[in-house]
């Protein structure tokens, strides 16, 4: 993480700023929270990270909103996990499994040769759960409105694509690729390449040209750097409310998985409900 302090940033002159985007949070979200937080007068993002991706977003205040666009353009690096064997409208979590396939019949071998293909540059279909517009409206909101609309494919670049871990149906990469590249689409394609559908689970955006996750301030650090408004010195400071987002429309699928999974937890046996005759440790 950063080791710059609040003294060391001019906000109003011009900084870029590294944030790690919680789970859930919109891009937007995240900088009406650190403009609010922080009272910033100018600031933006330099590239949209989706509500369930997390990882590093890019914020420019003051003069150096002019460089978003220059940033934007860099290369970017994710990490995350495709889901073999099911597809979903949205192709990942936000929306529910509209397609199950079998999978268990593929071999890594195969696995990882359905790589190639995408490697370079290639044609790709962005998502209709997007933020692309089609007539000046975003494609997700028609798509939240259980409307069809066709969404022009568009050159991107593959730079790197590797598969780091293999446990069926989990399948875990690192891709390097250009502005504009949609990680859900690529979960999408390269389910079709193998013919058992996927779908996108986790996406950890890692790097932005030179700029690394690892420099990037938590929300929650950012929050701490608040100064004081000059009604509050001399108080004590409310206590933060916890650092999820609200619900955002779409993500009911996931917040459903959420609940099932803790719900499971809950009702897991525990040591003092093993039979008498099971040891335990």
């Amino acid at each position: 993480m950063s080791t710059k302090t609040l003294a060391d940033f001019d906000f109003e002159t011009g900084e870029v700023l590294l944030l790690d985007k919680p789970l859930t949070w919109t891009s937007f979200d995240v900088v009406r929270k650190v403009k609010n937080a922080l009272r910033i007068k100018k600031i933006g993002h330099a590239g949209t990270l989706d509500p369930l991706a997390t990882g590093l977003l890019i914020l420019c205040t003051g003069k150096k909103t002019k460089e978003i666009d220059l940033i934007q353009a860099q290369e970017k690096e994710y990490t995350g996990t495709f889901r073999l064997g099911e597809t979903t409208p949205s192709f990942d979590l936000e929306t529910a499994v509209d397609m199950a396939r079998p999978y268990a019949h593929l071999t890594e071998e195969q696995i990882r040769a359905a790589v190639l293909p995408f490697l370079g540059l290639i044609q790709q279909t962005p998502p209709l759960f997007s933020a692309v517009k089609i007539d000046g409206k975003r494609a997700y909101e028609i798509a939240r409105q259980g409307l069809e609309a066709e969404i022009k494919s568009k050159t991107v670049e593959i730079k790197a694509f590797e598969l780091t871990r293999i446990a069926l149906p989990e399948v875990d990469f690192r891709i390097v690729c250009s502005k504009g590249t949609y990680v859900r689409s690529l979960a999408r394609d390269f389910g079709l390449a193998l013919g058992c559908g996927a779908h996108l689970t986790r996406l950890v955006r890692t790097r932005i040209g030179e700029y690394r996750v690892e420099d990037a301030f938590t929300l929650e650090a950012i929050q701490a750097l608040r100064p004081p408004r000059p009604e509050e010195e001399g108080r004590a400071r409310r206590p933060e409310r916890p650092g999820t987002a609200p619900n955002r429309a779409g993500l009911q699928y996931f917040a459903a998985l959420q609940a099932d999974a803790l719900a499971a937890k809950e009702h897991q046996p525990t040591a003092a409900a093993a039979a008498p005759d099971e040891p335990t440790e």
